[in-house]
């Protein structure tokens, strides 16, 4: 039996697949947090967070690598770990200086930093000849507005530390600009206290299909499992609507996405991790969106679980142990599974969604998870709002996207004031 230390997670699903993944392959884990409420809170009314039932949860300040460095050696005399893992990408830099420090397997902490910060991802990948956006770094607004005449509008303006598309906006003139500035300005700290860096990344807008190729790194070579699909809508935001595994795409260019994803982690130095890369599909061929060194969140895992039996949250746990982790393609009785999310529209007390019983009921839906009443929403602009999601499947062929997004058109939020009214 392994032990593995896990420091920080997202409070999302994969913070209940990594925990269930150690189980199941025989292992525990011991839990390290800054701020154990911040899991108490996730968790469903009627039961505990998984993360909280590890063999030991501790807390310490995983925000100071300093002190943290020195603690976790520390712990690791008594406690003896054999891997270290994060889903939080906030952490993934800290894991990784952690297990060199404790001489653990895993990627180097220089490459996720630079896969981590968006900045460095652009430099690095532009310098190895890696196909990316045109791009300008800003330190002010007087920087960005020079750049942005240079790249031409409409363009991206993202922050380059922040996750799940917060703050990343498509701006199409030099008003817009700073007011994603201003946006920008007020938001100092990440979600988990981090203060932010302040340059700021300018982008061509790329045009074109995206997707997300994930793969799985080890002892030097790299596996790709396949390609996800991806909707994107919330403008001016980048909002992911819907994912859709495998990708509906040409073999050539599934097969041209891969490569590309697989030359960027080699440029970035990235090993022994589960990897999830975005691309766009331009009519200039495949450009890098960004590399994310942990697995998908947002199910994909759990899509291609579906469709093809491979555990990518195992996957991630084995490579983090320095075994060789299981990339069997198995019979699953399933041709594709897509996952599409509910997106509040507007700012507003939820009473309740209309349309879930009978949409739950329907043979494609597998899972259908959505926000309980008297929660209080606001309009979607990032990855952070949804009201649940619905995740279908086909067994037949390439419809499970067209299924799940036509079945979650039948779910309407309704909201207190709109009661109130009637």
């Amino acid at each position: 039996m392994a032990h593995l230390l896990v420091i920080e997670s997202w409070v999302g699903s994969m913070s209940r697949l990594l925990p269930r993944a150690i189980g199941e392959g025989g292992h525990r884990f011991t839990f390290l947090t800054r701020d154990l409420h911040h899991y108490l809170r996730a968790a469903p009314a009627d039961t505990s967070h998984p993360l909280l039932a590890a063999a030991n949860v501790l807390t310490a300040d995983t925000n100071d690598p300093e002190t943290l460095l020195p603690y976790v050696e520390r712990l690791h005399r008594v406690l003896g770990f054999d891997g270290v893992v994060s889903s939080c990408d906030y952490y993934l830099p800290t894991v990784a200086r952690v297990a060199e420090r404790l001489g653990l397997p895993g990627p180097s902490a220089e490459a996720v930093t630079a896969a981590c910060r968006k900045d460095l991802t652009r430099q690095r990948l532009a310098e190895e000849g890696v196909p990316g956006p045109w791009y300008a770094l800003c330190r002010d607004r007087d920087e960005a507005v020079a750049a942005a005449a240079g790249i031409g509008y409409p363009l991206v303006v993202k922050p380059v530390d922040l996750c799940a598309g917060m703050l990343v906006r498509k701006v199409a003139n030099e008003a817009e600009l700073y007011a994603a500035y201003r946006e920008l300005d007020a938001f100092p700290v990440n979600a988990r206290g981090q203060r932010r860096q302040p340059v700021v990344l300018l982008e061509e807008l790329l045009g074109g299909p995206e997707v997300s190729v994930e793969t799985v790194s080890y002892g030097g070579r790299t596996e790709v499992v396949g390609v996800t699909s991806k909707s994107v809508g919330g403008a001016p935001a980048f909002i992911e609507t819907g994912h859709m595994f495998p990708a509906a795409l040409d073999p050539a260019d599934a097969a041209a996405a891969a490569d590309t994803a697989v030359r960027a982690l080699a440029a970035l130095g990235l090993d022994q991790l589960v990897a999830h890369t975005e691309i766009k599909l331009t009519p200039r061929g495949p450009r890098v969106v960004e590399v994310n060194p942990r697995p998908a969140g947002n199910r994909i895992t759990e899509l291609v679980r579906r469709v093809t039996g491979i555990d990518l949250a195992a996957a991630a746990v084995d490579v983090a142990l320095g075994a060789t982790p299981d990339l069997t393609v198995r019979p699953t009785g399933v041709a594709s599974a897509a996952i599409a999310f509910l997106l509040p529209e507007r700012d507003g007390l939820l009473a309740g969604i209309d349309g879930a019983e009978q949409v739950g009921q329907e043979p494609a839906v597998v899972e259908l998870t959505l926000a309980e009443p008297g929660r209080q929403v606001r309009r979607a602009v990032s990855n952070n709002e949804y009201l649940g999601h619905l995740l279908a499947t086909d067994t037949e062929g390439a419809a499970a996207l067209d299924t799940a997004e036509r079945l979650l058109a039948r779910l309407v939020p309704c909201y207190a004031e709109e009661a109130a009214r009637v």
